[in-house]
């Protein structure tokens, strides 16, 4: 029988915003924790592991990502949460191991490698309340020592609990009650354009909190997607992991000497260490201390831009930070992986592993170009520095990374015009920069020759290129999914099935040809005026959800920061042998997603055009930054946005947009 929770006790704001801050600083740490485990488990091609049993490890190290991504979700609500309750966002936390005191006894924090301990360590850690699960053997072994107020009321100061559900339903308590002795104005005071909202960053659950219930709604996706609301939530992380355990025992049944994971070491550190180094392991080895070093450096900067990303309240410079943030992240993820593979030093038998050291403050000052170069520049010191790294697959894997963040910063930062603080909308509604707004981004669309030749040249085939006397056209056949609007609709033009020449613009009227342009929605038919003008950016940009089908996208668009012209439709079912763009596979996929979703909102944008960007995320969705109207087929809207993360791989059952579930898939594919 599990003990009883004891009570904790919020009696102020202060006391409030202090638990926050543990509470912070416990997603923090879980995610550091669980990364670090999933890290050491023997996913990759030199790890000369069973190819079916891999299989079924990578299938593990998905679900614990997973896991470590609801942790993000879950930090982010709560620096949400002190932002709205007028505090701002903990981005801090004590380096591993966590001493004893600074949680709960319960709650015992430090790296270690995958293994059936530690799994059952995750298992003890996401445990519902009142559940009997026992921790995992060798973290079991804790000191007694309790936490309380002892008659302290002005102070804040650190409390017992022994689930992470049981400190949240304290705090959910704690806003009810000060609601009610204050009243929601007064309690939720905070300046709403500080928070990171589904308009910046796409995490499910993920909301802008500005009154008692949308602070009920953040703590109950915390804890459904933590402990679950039911013993029947099979989605949470407790159901998650003993899943996992289930796998694992089946196949320990099978071979009692398996072992899925490198025996990284347990709390690794940097430095020689002083106190309790039977706690600590030394990574002395030259080669895994120079990674340890670049690795550490990536995270803390990672920290610094998702610090900024905090502090901002203007909307362009929020999404910026934000994902470069998270850019950042993934340039970390090779060098984590290449440290399970590096020998920590001589004297002890296990590998290294990345120990998540942490600066003593993380700079989010006022915008303005200076601190932006700074940023930048930082991260082009770090690709140097990797640069002098033996380059191993992992390693210049993450230089690349680097650089390409680099110089995607610094594109965008041109794009920019720092102008001082701009009024923020602090509505529910996604965000869109008014053309006073500070860091405008500058139109990347005009409606020169120049971009006609980039619609010509910047796609991913050699396009045909037919002079006529009024109009040129421009077709490139590797986009086209045959809606034949060209074919039907300028038979004499567009000749199909035949051999040589099969494009006459002069055989039909320019205006018509310009009106086929028009409605191909791929793309793959553009054109150059001579004697009409060239094709123009579009009043509205939309997209349109297509019925067991791709999503057509009309807009200024760029994919992967290249030009592409107005129109393109880009695979949703995650077949296409032409990612991004759709290929028709769809079809024999046998891919069925409907293309009328039910609304989600009719707020309107004060702005409806304007360049979209489209970048393709590396084995992930496709990020559009940019003003859009989401329309079902039938054109009906389903939500207007500033900027989304829309499915690619087929998968999310939240279409058109991401949930994740390209992770759990295995979905793989080229991105920046």
């Amino acid at each position: 029988m599990a003990a009883e929770e004891p009570p904790i006790i919020i009696r102020h704001r202060e006391q409030l915003l202090d638990t926050l801050s543990e509470a912070a600083e416990i997603e923090h740490n879980l995610m550091c924790c669980y990364l670090y485990a999933a890290w050491s488990l023997k996913t990759e091609p030199d790890d000369g592991i069973d190819p079916e049993i891999q299989k079924e490890i990578r299938g593990w190290q998905r679900a614990i990502v997973d896991v470590a991504i609801d942790e993000m979700t879950h930090l982010t609500l709560v620096s949400n949460l002190m932002n709205a309750l007028g505090g701002v966002a903990h981005l801090h936390r004590p380096n591993f191991p966590v001493s004893n005191g600074y949680h709960p006894a319960d709650l015992q924090v430090r790296l270690a490698p995958f293994n059936r301990d530690t799994l059952q360590h995750f298992i003890y850690l996401e445990r519902p309340e009142g559940s009997d699960e026992p921790d995992g053997q060798g973290f079991d072994q804790r000191p007694t020592y309790s936490r309380g107020l002892r008659g302290i009321r002005l102070m804040p100061s650190a409390q017992d609990y022994r689930t992470v559900g049981h400190l949240y339903r304290s705090v959910e308590d704690a806003l009810k009650q000060l609601a009610a002795e204050m009243g929601e104005p007064a309690l939720f005071c905070g300046d709403p354009a500080l928070q990171v909202c589904p308009n910046i960053l796409t995490l499910t659950g993920l909301v802008r909190i500005t009154d008692l219930a949308s602070a009920c709604r953040a703590i109950e996706t915390i804890v459904e997607q933590g402990e679950g609301a039911s013993n029947n939530s099979a989605g949470c992380h407790y159901a998650r992991f003993v899943k996992i355990r289930e796998s694992y025992d089946a196949i320990l049944a099978r071979d009692p000497d398996f072992k899925p994971g490198h025996p990284v070491a347990s709390n690794p550190v940097m430095r020689k260490p002083i106190q309790n180094p039977e706690d600590r392991v030394w990574i002395e080895r030259e080669d895994a201390r120079q990674v340890l070093d670049l690795g550490n450096a990536v995270y803390n900067h990672m920290l610094r831009f998702l610090a900024q990303g905090f502090a901002a309240t203007d909307v362009t410079e929020k999404r910026l930070m934000i994902n470069t943030a998270i850019d950042m992240m993934m340039a970390l993820d090779p060098l984590a992986r290449e440290l399970a593979r590096l020998k920590a030093n001589d004297s002890d038998d296990c590998n290294a592993g990345l120990s998540f050291a942490t600066l003593r403050t993380l700079m989010a000052p006022k915008a303005f170009p200076a601190v932006f170069e700074v940023l930048k520049g930082r991260i082009q010191d770090l690709a140097q520095g990797g640069k002098s790294l033996q380059q191993t697959p992992r390693v210049a894997r993450a230089v690349s990374s680097l650089e390409t963040i680099h110089a995607n910063l610094g594109q965008a930062l041109e794009k920019f015009n720092v102008q001082g603080d701009a009024q923020v909308d602090t509505s529910d509604k996604p965000e869109a920069p008014a053309k006073s707004e500070s860091l405008k981004t500058e139109a990347t669309a005009s409606q020169s020759e120049n971009q006609a030749d980039a619609v010509a040249q910047g796609s991913n085939s050699a396009p045909e290129i037919v002079e006529g006397q009024d109009i040129t056209l421009v077709v490139d056949m590797k986009r086209c999914v045959h809606s034949r609007f060209c074919v039907t609709g300028a038979p004499k033009t567009f000749i199909a099935n035949v051999e040589g020449p099969w494009l006459h613009p002069d055989e039909s009227d320019a205006d018509l040809l310009v009106r086929i342009a028009h409605d191909c929605p791929s793309g793959a038919i553009a054109y150059r005026g001579k004697t009409r003008a060239d094709e123009c950016a579009p009043e509205v940009n939309m997209m349109r959800i297509r019925e067991n089908g791709p999503n057509a996208i009309n807009a200024p668009m760029t994919v992967a920061g290249e030009f592409i012209g107005y129109r393109a439709t880009f695979c949703r079912c995650g077949q296409s042998k032409n990612k991004p763009y759709c290929d028709g596979s769809h079809h024999d996929a046998g891919f069925a997603a409907s293309g009328e979703p039910e609304t989600i909102s009719l707020d309107p944008l004060s702005e409806r055009n304007g360049p979209l960007a489209v970048d393709p995320q590396r084995n992930g969705p496709l990020r559009v930054t940019g003003n859009l109207e989401i329309c079902a087929g039938t054109g009906r809207v389903v939500k207007r946005v500033e900027g989304a993360v829309l499915c690619r791989c087929g998968h999310s059952k939240s279409k058109p947009f991401c949930d994740g579930s390209h992770r759990a898939a295995g979905f793989e594919a080229d991105g920046v």
